[in-house]
């Protein structure tokens, strides 16, 4: 599965096109690398996003094409959140 639908699909981003505008920008890391929207996922990826002044990092546990609301957060296990400096951040101010 491409990267920005499976962040749509785990409800990690809430639309795809704010998915492809993170991996546009260069916000979106998978097993450290940035990659770009059509990059595919595979389970055991760990996936981070900068969103904002923060760095969500998590691994990728399952894959699939449909998943109902609840049942979105057993496609990932949240690792970690960090917090930007400014400068790290200010590259892409529109997220």
């Amino acid at each position: 599965m491409r990267v920005d639908k499976y962040l749509k699909v785990s409800r990690i981003t809430k639309r795809r096109t704010i998915s492809k505008e993170l991996a546009k920008h260069e916000r979106v890391e998978l097993n450290g690398k940035v990659v770009k929207p059509a990059h595919e996922v595979q389970v055991g990826d760990i996936l981070s996003i900068v969103y904002g002044r923060r760095r969500l990092t998590f691994e990728i546990t399952s894959i699939d094409d449909v998943k109902r609301k609840n049942e979105a957060k057993e496609m990932y296990r949240f690792i970690s959140e960090e917090k930007l400096e400014e400068e790290e951040s200010s590259q892409a101010k529109i997220f």
